[in-house]
């Protein structure tokens, strides 16, 4: 029961950066990077590592070696330095003593639309966990996000060189680099995929939850309908993960203990690659549901399975209490009877000693 439309490519794209630093932790890296294109993994670098995960990453630096160089000294010198230099400015602002456990975090991205070439950067700051400082891109300012945050703002709102390097990069360098990551990877980042669709339940008395996976880009909905029409009462949404092959996953849960058996069918699961017309339907219907719940069909063949081997199984005690009893050795014997059915697995272990 699975409709599709009309497919297209994803218009907007983005690129993200997270620089995190921490001071006096000791389970906690001192400094690392983590850049993303379009919700997809694609460099990571601490003080003594740089790592690109893609051939077409790889390819961008192979042709520019002078961007490839640069980066690695941000990373392996410049921007470690930075963090630490940042997090003693804001212990001091915040009369904290200096062998504090801290943490700072730089998270800048942008935005490009492929149709209208228009591109928006964002760049915020966070310390311990909390939202800090925000970049004002249309007032050249910064905006304090706690109170706490007030003097650094006005302090930093006074260095036209900290401002004018953090517009650059917001507003110039980061839409060069997505423009170029959508060049070079324009096979990966542009192509969209869709998901496998399930509907599963732990039991009866549980949600159906229907679950999508593998999909891409990351921007997607998934949700109920009823007779057409979304709902949102009875609904419980999980957040978009990530897979290991760098699509995603999602899950939407409908509530249906107060849906008769009857009424099934007017329910239908939907999913939807945003900035794509493309959707995949998926009815309400109880016999693809996965579960753990085992039919009677197979109750009844688990249950001829088992006395099968219990049968088995007394043959085999009968025959080590008589070898034991002419005086042979002792035995463990360890027997796991597993049987599974399409829509279940059962294992048992019996132990029998003599």
């Amino acid at each position: 029961n699975k409709k599709l439309t009309g497919l297209t490519v994803v218009k907007k794209h983005f690129l993200k950066f997270y620089f995190t630093g921490s001071s006096g932790h000791p389970n906690f890296p001192q400094f690392e990077v983590v850049a993303e294109v379009d919700g997809s993994l694609v460099a990571y670098c601490n003080r003594t590592d740089f790592r690109l995960t893609h051939d077409w990453v790889k390819k961008i630096l192979d042709d520019d070696v002078e961007l490839a160089t640069w980066f690695k000294k941000e990373c392996f010198h410049s921007l470690p330095n930075i963090f630490q230099a940042r997090i003693s400015e804001l212990k001091q602002r915040l009369k904290q003593p200096e062998g504090t456990v801290a943490s700072f975090i730089w998270m800048y991205s942008c935005d490009w639309e492929t149709e209208t070439g228009e591109s928006t950067g964002f760049l915020q700051y966070g310390y311990n966990g909390e939202d800090f400082l925000a970049l004002d891109i249309e007032r050249d300012s910064w905006i304090a996000l706690k109170q706490q945050a007030i003097p650094t703002k006005l302090a930093w709102d006074t260095d036209k060189a900290r401002l004018h390097h953090s517009m650059t990069f917001t507003s110039q360098w980061c839409p060069d680099w997505l423009k170029r990551s959508l060049h070079y990877g324009r096979n990966f980042l542009m192509r969209p995929e869709l998901p496998t669709l399930s509907l599963l339940q732990r039991s009866p008395s549980d949600p159906v939850s229907c679950h999508a996976t593998g999909f891409y880009p990351e921007k997607a909905r998934l949700f109920w309908r009823k007779d057409g029409e979304e709902i949102h009462q009875f609904m419980n949404h999980e957040e978009i993960l990530p897979n290991n092959d760098g699509t995603f996953q999602m899950s939407a849960d409908l509530d249906v203990s107060s849906v008769s058996a009857a009424d099934w069918w007017r329910y239908d699961c939907v999913f939807q690659l945003l900035d794509a017309e493309v959707k995949i339907i998926h009815r309400l219907d109880e016999a693809v549901i996965k579960t753990n719940k085992m039919n009677p069909g197979n109750i009844a063949i688990f249950i001829t399975i088992v006395g099968m081997f219990c049968a088995f199984i007394a043959l085999v005690i009968i025959y080590l209490f008589i070898k034991r009893k002419k005086g042979e050795h002792f035995y463990l014997v360890v027997f796991d009877i597993i049987s599974c059915f399409p829509d279940s697995c059962f294992k048992i272990s019996i132990f029998a000693q003599y």
